[in-house]
């Protein structure tokens, strides 16, 4: 991961990279689609939409919701939902620019059904927002997001007789330019289930499943991934443009149709009904 991941979001060139993405893939709108079945919205009247991005996943929960229900879209990247305007005009759709750990601050407490989150859990602070969920929701209320495997702890699925795309551009790139990767941090995953349990539990909030969903990736989808700007390899003093070319070289040793596994943990949780 690079070193801007947390950081660059707010930047034109990854928004538009991010929305392209999205428009061309389908790795946000299949989980976003999984996230609002989940979510139970058939009868909803309020939905959050938490790191909402350029609003993927706030169309599939339009998708799901009520004629009459409104959506928040909560995002602290103004580029990002900057393009997500142009491209998602619904009446019933409110965009909010702010961090995911002020939600209590931009919806009324106990009054939301939902609050869905597509891949950007770990950028936050998790006790905090999980906190702030509680809060806000009714009493039923549901949060569903997703953690990435790699976060979540979980195994690896994929054959490594095979070179991943990643590992390709790690080799180009300590063979050309003598990058040495950081070493391997040794504190364990963000985010692996017993943790995620406990923050859910410390603010109040009851476990209802937890899901592990693999998704089949082309190699072609994974290089247009490594293309956003916050995604690129490797990490290091390098240019876009530089990481660009190492892609497209290590893209150049695979074959387009090849497949990869991506794992996510999957998490549903509820505020019990007779919490107030």
């Amino acid at each position: 991961m690079t070193t801007d991941a947390l950081t660059g979001w707010d930047e034109e060139a990854t928004a538009e990279a991010y929305a392209a993405f999205a428009r061309d893939w389908p790795m946000y709108s299949d989980t976003s689609h999984d996230l609002a079945r989940r979510a139970r919205l058939t009868d909803s009247r309020l939905v959050v939409d938490l790191c909402g991005g350029t609003g993927v996943t706030a169309r599939a929960i339009l998708d799901l919701v009520p004629a009459d229900a409104r959506v928040i879209s909560l995002d602290n990247a103004a580029a990002m939902q900057r393009i997500g305007r142009r491209t998602l005009d619904d009446a019933r759709l409110t965009w909010v620019t702010a961090p995911a750990e002020t939600l209590t601050q931009h919806v009324p407490a106990h009054r939301v059904d939902a609050v869905v989150c597509n891949s950007g859990i770990w950028k936050t602070d998790v006790p905090a927002v999980t906190a702030a969920v509680r809060r806000v929701l009714r009493p039923g209320g549901r949060f569903v997001f997703n953690i990435g495997g790699g976060f979540a702890g979980l195994t690896d699925p994929n054959d490594r007789a095979t070179p991943s795309l990643d590992s390709l551009i790690h080799l180009i790139a300590a063979r050309d330019h003598g990058h040495s990767p950081p070493p391997a941090t040794t504190s364990g995953p963000k985010l692996p289930l017993a943790t995620v349990t406990r923050h859910l539990s410390d603010a109040g909030l009851a476990l209802v499943g937890a899901e592990v969903k693999e998704q089949h990736t082309t190699m072609a989808e994974r290089r247009a991934w490594l293309s956003i700007p916050v995604f690129a390899r490797p990490a290091g003093a390098f240019t876009h443009e530089q990481r660009m070319r190492m892609l497209e070289a290590a893209y150049a040793r695979t074959s387009p149709d090849q497949t990869t596994v991506t794992r996510w943990l999957v998490v549903t949780a509820q505020l019990h009904r007779d919490r107030p």
